[in-house]
């Protein structure tokens, strides 16, 4: 068996890379090639290629296609360039406008690995021949008797698998990540031993469809005139002041409120909840932000088959670059799901995603879709938010 769980040599054995022109997936290229495998390159266009000539600093740009031309060149294996423009649009920027729009906060790259690069490309990928399609992530593919399970990546201040909690059963016995064990510090150095000009290239920072960071931009481009202006109100009831959109706002958010942003205690305000349909943002001291149970859709489950699905002790990642807390979990039914934290969290933010971990394992996770308090049962803030949300759905 080879170094990728298959049982011939490695020249016989074909592999996809998809390549973004970082260091990343470009290491990983270059460590198969050094290994003898059959690699063959795919790059994707994803959005506007004369816009993305201009853009520094995300992945899939179009300094980053010609990256990625360069180290297949070096390195002479073949190298595609596929236009999935049309494909990205559809599947990714369309639903990151709505639901801004609808008072979410959501998480495009998520939808990319979903939808883009695990479902299309990984279609591609076996058109190609591909025994498997391998990527830069830093996450784990581990065997076990009961088949493969998808883990952290051994660093854990590069571990991305928050990002791939859509990844299905299907796509994770074909997928592959080399770098899943080691720190970006060892895949720069490997570069560099290769040579390979991308070796120092920094790492991408902001959604590659949106400049600097500028999401409301995008988010007027792709629906002019959608952001209408209301209310901001104080929980207590109390108007006070106005906005312009409820897309400049998210939930747990402090600064850049537009009002004074003291409460009558001296307290800082932050945006407690967004209501799309009165047009309302919603400001409040932190306590008002504490929530102990989420509701999730679109439940993506890798457990194994007849393992247990009630009231499961687990580890949950309520945002990408918080600490799991743990939690208990709930499957329901049609992609539904639900869990009770141990202790309450602050800016549960609908539209992001709740991923769930037993230990170094990833269960699988869902969107959150509404969230609540034990402890405030009955409250309007925590109805009228269920509420709102189950509306913008």
């Amino acid at each position: 068996m080879n170094s990728l769980g298959f049982h011939k040599v490695p020249a016989d054995t074909r592999v996809v890379v998809a390549m973004s022109g970082g260091v990343d997936s470009s290491v990983v290229a270059a460590l198969l090639k050094e290994q003898g495998y059959d690699v063959v390159g795919v790059t994707l266009q994803l959005y506007d290629h004369g816009v993305a000539l201009a853009r520094k600093g995300a992945c899939c740009a179009g300094q980053d296609i010609y990256d990625a031309r360069m180290v297949a060149e070096r390195l002479d294996f073949p190298h595609y360039v596929l236009d999935y423009e049309s494909k990205f649009s559809d599947a990714v920027m369309q639903e990151f406008a709505d639901s801004y729009l609808k008072g979410e906060t959501p998480i495009p790259c998520v939808r990319c690995n979903q939808r883009v690069k695990f479902r299309d490309l990984l279609t591609q990928a076996r058109d190609l021949g591909g025994d498997c399609l391998a990527t830069g992530h830093y996450v784990r593919r581990v065997m076990t008797e009961q088949g493969a399970e998808l883990h952290r990546g051994t660093d854990p201040t590069r571990d991305q698998s928050y990002f791939l909690f859509a990844t299905t059963q299907p796509q994770l016995d074909y997928l592959r990540f080399p770098l899943g064990d080691i720190p970006k510090t060892e895949t720069r150095a490997i570069a560099e031993r290769f040579g390979l000009e991308v070796a120092n290239k920094p790492d991408s920072q902001d959604i590659c469809f949106v400049p600097n960071g500028n999401y409301v931009s995008v988010v007027e481009r792709l629906r002019p005139g959608a952001a209408e202006p209301g209310e901001i109100v104080h929980v207590e009831g109390h108007v006070l002041g106005a906005h312009k959109g409820i897309v400049h706002y998210t939930i747990g958010q402090r600064r850049g409120i537009g009002v004074n942003e003291k409460g009558t205690n001296n307290e800082p305000l932050y945006v407690v909840r967004l209501d799309a349909a009165a047009k309302r943002v919603y400001v409040g001291p932190k306590a008002a932000l504490a929530r102990d149970s989420v509701t999730l859709r679109e439940m993506n489950w890798l457990g194994r088959p007849g393992e247990k699905m009630q009231d499961v002790e687990i580890d949950v990642k309520l945002r990408s670059m918080t600490q799991a807390a743990p939690a208990r979990l709930t499957m329901g039914e049609n992609g539904a799901a639900s869990i009770q934290l141990d202790d309450a969290q602050f800016g549960i933010a609908p539209g992001q995603a709740a991923v769930v971990y037993q230990g170094e394992r990833l269960l699988g996770g869902g969107w959150i879709a509404a969230t609540a308090s034990s402890t405030m049962s009955g409250s309007p803030i925590e109805s009228s938010c269920a509420r709102t949300v189950s509306a913008a759905e």
